[in-house]
């Protein structure tokens, strides 16, 4: 499987890096990176002071020639009456986005002794293989140690690991 990464705004290289590390173990996949964008400014409500998720979807999928599409972006998403989402995918769709706005938070409550950057990292992972599982068709499930799930918060993402359980691995592979 070949997966285009896209980053839209300011990403930084290390979330490049990790996000196709991630990518090419967990999923085996071929990755490559598509030039930068700019932020879609039709997806900005000022109201709100955040993006559209669905936005991104549609920019990756229009931008990279790729079997699979990742949007990664820095800002703050929501998608409808969610207050904000870490990332969104469909389930079998070809793109999907992963902010990185919410998981920079300076710990992980003192669930470790790692450092900021460490948990960030940790997170970012995570929600890639989250979210590159909704788009091999993945649902969330309810190991919740496995990537694939539910975390509206970055407690819960701190619970999971980085890896699918074995139920979700033997579904895609």
């Amino acid at each position: 499987m070949r997966v285009d990464l896209v980053p839209i705004g300011e990403v930084s290289p290390a979330v490049k890096r990790e996000a196709s590390a991630v990518l090419r173990s967990v999923y085996d996949a071929e990755v490559s990176m598509a030039p930068d964008q700019d932020l879609p400014s039709r997806a900005y409500d000022s109201g709100r002071d955040q993006y559209h998720a669905e936005e991104f979807i549609e920019t990756a999928a229009d931008v990279a020639p790729g079997e699979k599409a990742i949007a990664l972006t820095p800002v703050d998403l929501y998608y409808r009456r969610r207050n904000y989402v870490f990332g969104l995918a469909y389930l079998d769709g070809r793109s999907c986005v992963v902010s990185t706005n919410r998981l920079g938070t300076s710990t992980d409550g003192g669930f470790s002794k790692r450092t900021a950057e460490e948990v960030f990292t940790d997170r970012l992972r995570k929600e890639v293989i989250h979210e590159a599982g909704h788009m091999l068709g993945l649902d969330h499930c309810d190991n919740n140690r496995c990537a694939m799930s539910f975390s509206p918060t970055v407690k819960e993402v701190d619970r999971k690991e980085e890896t699918l359980c074995g139920s979700c691995q033997r579904e895609l592979f």
